[in-house]
């Protein structure tokens, strides 16, 4: 099978693995080994203050990058070398194999793992639920593990835009940055993004713990998130028109005049653009107010994820699938080639 076509069927099987299956449970998460990994660093470093914890926040990168990208890597190389020839046949004129076929698919089981699309309907719906009921307390509870700010007390405008801006603005973080750095690097460019980005939700705090510390991991998301976030909203437009939203506002010059709003440089452009597609406003009291028009009611919350949705069908359609055919997929094996010959030396 040519690499192109492997590079659009791990992209698909992605998404669909994303869609039907979900997460893996937690206990068993790599992100979640990242982060004991992280968090067994982060014990023992004694003096917050000190300016090498710059240098220690760039190595904890690296070695995060080179434990869990060389473990993926390395098996996708071993299943590519070990199977490649194994089982082969023909469908539709092409010419493959068994042993292609599993490599496909673990590579897109390990693509899969460094973004989340749909887990955001599976956190908002029971939200919806409590909303409907009238069961306020509850609503808040569960909002208050998808974001930072307080929610006990908040009345249901203000839970219904929390909802909604956290799943606008993680549409970069979660799902369009580790496909955009799949399609340009494969699956080394998706897992370094997505250690990024972890490291910068564990230490990207300005605060004295993890003001030095987590200097290089928050410069690095802020720059791995400059283009994915600023190219979102021309998605957001297009998804917009496909669910007939007539909002009266451009996704584009909204996420261009308003951007700003938020401390991050980069969330605003998402979370702009969906407020303007959908006709509404977001606010984080004390913080921010975005958009024109009323805060988000019970029935947004779900336009919302199925809008960020179809946002993220439409990138991975014409940017992520396009950039994997003629790039990525050439990065992957080509690091994977590597590995094999690094291993071959040392007679491993």
């Amino acid at each position: 099978m040519e690499l192109w076509l492997d590079a659009v069927l791990i992209a698909i099987f992605a998404f669909l693995i994303d869609r039907y299956i979900g997460d893996v449970p937690n206990r068993y998460h790599p992100l979640r080994w990242m982060g004991n990994l992280l968090d067994c660093i982060d014990r023992r470093i004694a003096d917050r203050r000190s300016r090498w914890n710059v240098v220690i926040g760039f190595l904890s990168y690296v070695l995060v990058l080179l434990v869990f990208g060389g473990v993926a890597l390395t098996i996708t190389m071993a299943l590519r070398y070990g199977l490649g020839g194994v089982g082969e046949f023909d469908v539709l004129g092409v010419h493959c194999s068994f042993g292609e076929i599993v490599w496909i698919v673990v590579s897109a089981l390990f693509v899969k793992v460094t973004f989340a699309l749909f887990a955001f309907r599976k956190f908002c719906s029971p939200i919806e639920d409590d909303l409907k009921k009238g069961d306020l307390e509850a609503a808040a509870d569960k909002t208050q593990m998808m974001v930072n700010r307080k929610m006990k007390g908040m009345d249901l405008p203000h839970i219904t835009s929390s909802c909604c801006e956290t799943v606008s603005e993680n549409l970069v973080d979660s799902v369009i940055s580790p496909l955009f750095y799949f399609g340009l690097f494969g699956l080394p460019g998706a897992i370094a993004f997505r250690c990024s980005n972890l490291m910068d939700a564990m230490w990207g705090h300005i605060n004295e713990k993890y003001y030095v510390l987590g200097h290089f991991p928050a410069r690095l998301d802020d720059v791995l998130g400059y283009i994915p976030s600023r190219i979102s909203p021309l998605f957001v437009g297009v998804a917009a028109k496909l669910m007939r939203m007539r909002s009266g506002r451009s996704a584009v010059k909204a996420a261009m005049a308003e951007h700003r709003k938020t401390p991050s440089p980069n969330s605003g452009w998402p979370m702009t653009a969906v407020a303007a597609a959908m006709g509404v406003s977001f606010e984080k009291e004390g913080v921010y107010v975005m958009g024109e028009g009323p805060l988000p009611s019970i029935d947004d919350i779900r336009r919302c994820y199925h809008l960020v949705e179809l946002t993220s069908l439409v990138f991975l359609l014409i940017v992520t699938i396009p950039l994997g055919m003629f790039l990525g997929i050439h990065v992957q094996v080509f690091i994977e080639d590597f590995i094999h010959g690094l291993l071959g030396v040392f007679r491993i």
